[in-house]
């Protein structure tokens, strides 16, 4: 059972001495919409002084790793593509070296994710504005592509009536594969407003098809599998996975079999955690860290 003990600058040391690599969730850990949380960046840069592998490590599916690379130098935060996982690149990662996607891939998804698909050769329909237009009559007479053999669901703001018709039709064939990206339900924000995340894009397919996806990101086994086959000399024992989502992040870690900490800058919070920990539930104990801190910045400040 995970401890959900509070990182203290007394336990800093055997802490650190415990880990060689930082996976570190994005939103809500590095950032909240264009804002860097404070500290994040120097903590970052401390930890690779300690000598410390860190990588990036988030469900976001909205860019690459070239644009997330970008960002993070925007926001003073050092790190380069390959120290980058991000769900637009482990899709196309997972449809190449894994699936083995011959024919082309329905992409309900961003333009990040297109430019994944892109670098690895796999070609691709259906990404950007696609309208409903005229009724029923006219909607049962959709044209569909032949050559689709996958439909990839990843974060899009231009969901739409004809794309869920488009993605559950290609579905229909059992030899189509259905992949999402993560059932992530919401975006963090500082405002009162609730965006949807991926997850409501991913089950509107699965309940339009009545299939079930492959899911990539966190908290689900192929994320981490796919920086393990480009670092295998990694233990899972001494890597931490450093996240605000319980259910995502924290329970990665426990899939994974990886240390957690929950910093609470994000969307999760302590009391949550607490009430999982309390539980008689083998499901919500796996989303107990086995450490919390306010913010990823803290370690930065106990390291000065």
């Amino acid at each position: 059972m995970s401890a959900c003990r509070k990182l203290t600058a007394v336990l800093l040391p055997r802490f650190l001495e415990s880990v060689d690599t930082f996976l570190l969730d994005c939103d809500g850990v590095l950032w909240t919409d264009t804002q860097a949380i404070p500290g994040a960046a120097e903590t970052v840069d401390k930890l690779r002084q300690l000598g410390k592998k860190v990588f990036l490590v988030t469900n976001n599916s909205t860019k690459s790793r070239e644009q997330y690379a970008k960002k993070c130098q925007g926001l003073g935060i050092h790190a380069s593509e390959e120290e980058i996982l991000c769900t637009a690149y482990i899709a196309a990662h997972y449809l190449k070296t894994i699936a083995n996607v011959q024919g082309k891939v329905y992409l309900m998804g961003s333009v990040g994710m297109q430019h994944e698909l892109d670098l690895v050769g796999i070609r691709h329909i259906g990404q950007g504005p696609d309208p409903i237009q005229g009724d029923l009559t006219d909607w049962v007479k959709t044209q569909l592509d032949p050559e689709v053999t996958c439909v990839l669901v990843g974060f899009d703001q231009h969901i739409s009536y004809m794309k869920l018709i488009k993605a559950a039709s290609y579905l229909r064939k059992d030899s189509c594969l259905f992949v999402g990206t993560n059932e992530d339900g919401q975006l963090p924000t500082e405002t009162g407003a609730v965006i949807p995340g991926t997850g409501a894009m991913v089950h509107a397919v699965r309940t339009a098809s009545g299939r079930e996806p492959v899911l990539l990101g966190k908290p689900h086994q192929p994320i981490f599998d796919v920086l393990r086959k480009v670092h295998p000399e990694m233990d899972p024992k001494r890597t931490v996975m450093v996240g605000d989502r319980l259910n995502t992040d924290i329970r990665l870690a426990h899939n994974c079999g990886l240390q957690s900490l929950l910093v609470l800058t994000g969307i999760s919070t302590l009391e949550e955690a607490q009430a999982n920990q309390q539980s008689n539930s083998i499901e919500r104990q796996k989303e107990v860290p086995d450490y919390y801190i306010e913010s990823l910045g803290d370690i930065g400040a106990m390291l000065a």
